[in-house]
């Protein structure tokens, strides 16, 4: 487990077991639940976050090359 999420786990575990009046006996419990809590936010701040994809750019038209034939009549008429 990522040592930073170990620690928010950690963290919200302790509040949960402030706010319940500090009874002993029940770090499992208070430790799941704030397991429970970090990871259902964070899977859902994932399924929010868009996808980095690479932009597309607008796709590029070729030029047009002339057909060989109106190569050859510029060609011959220069050279008359």
């Amino acid at each position: 487990m990522d040592h930073s999420l170990k620690k928010r786990i950690s963290e919200r575990a302790y509040e949960i077991w402030a706010a319940r009046g500090r009874v002993d006996g029940q770090a499992d419990q208070h430790w799941l639940a704030a397991e429970r809590e970090i990871l259902v936010t964070s899977t859902a701040a994932l399924a929010r976050k868009p996808a980095t994809q690479p932009k597309k750019s607008a796709p590029q038209r070729k030029k047009r090359r002339a057909p060989a034939r109106a190569k050859t009549a510029n060609t011959l008429a220069a050279a008359s």
